[in-house]
């Protein structure tokens, strides 16, 4: 009987060696037992925690090389770069959730961004006195319900996250307006017709983000008239 626990903690024994020296020889095997312990682990802290791991709003890269983009939206990405004072790489990213949700939404993408430049300046962690937050500075305690898909209301301070949250609550609020000033009016939460010059500010700064992207327009069809 102990003859045969030693001989199978001996192999054992031989084989937590081999183990080892393959890890240490082996770089690649060793990312992959990394990464399988991660995962056990992880899923060992929901048994025991019972807390979850929806990572949504984490997990998803909230920076992109502004050359993967559309020349138009690299080239308004890098503009609001260097006005803004954001590193071009996140700020390519909100440029680009910016068309794609604008495209879904059938609501214009400049809008979008105009009214992050006028409510945040692109601080992603901005919160106001009475607790709108984020780029587009939603009240989060009001519209929480809507970042339940993105992992709940923490994630007001994931940026595509508040940027899809935030468009879909101006969406509601030009439709329930009738018009985009009237939308942009509620959206700051003015209940009379004056909004402090609010929406002039969103107008007029979404008015140059459409010549920059203009801009791009016309060197392209300059650029084709030579060729």
């Amino acid at each position: 009987m102990l003859k045969n626990i030693y001989r199978s903690l001996s192999s054992l024994g031989f084989l937590v060696v081999i183990a080892i020296a393959a890890l240490l020889f082996r770089p690649d095997w060793r990312n992959v037992s990394e990464w399988h312990l991660l995962s056990w682990l992880q899923d060992r802290q929901v048994e025991l925690t019972g807390l979850g791991s929806d990572m949504d709003a984490i997990d998803r890269v909230t920076a992109v090389n502004p050359s993967k983009l559309p020349k138009d939206q690299a080239e308004l990405a890098q503009w609001l770069s260097k006005k803004y004072r954001v590193a071009p790489e996140p700020m390519s990213a909100i440029v680009a959730q910016a068309f794609e949700t604008g495209q879904r939404l059938q609501l214009q993408p400049t809008l979008i961004l105009a009214v992050m430049a006028v409510e945040s300046s692109f601080n992603p962690f901005a919160q106001s006195s009475v607790g709108a937050q984020g780029l587009m500075q939603v009240m989060t305690k009001v519209h929480t319900d809507k970042y339940d898909n993105f992992g709940g209301k923490l994630a007001a301070f994931d940026p595509l996250s508040n940027l899809r949250v935030g468009a879909k609550v101006l969406l509601d609020c030009i439709t329930k307006a009738g018009s985009v000033e009237g939308g942009l009016k509620q959206y700051v939460g003015t209940t009379t017709g004056d909004d402090g010059g609010y929406s002039d500010k969103v107008l007029l700064e979404q008015q140059r983000l459409d010549s920059v992207l203009s801009g791009h327009a016309k060197q392209q069809v300059a650029l084709s008239s030579h060729n």
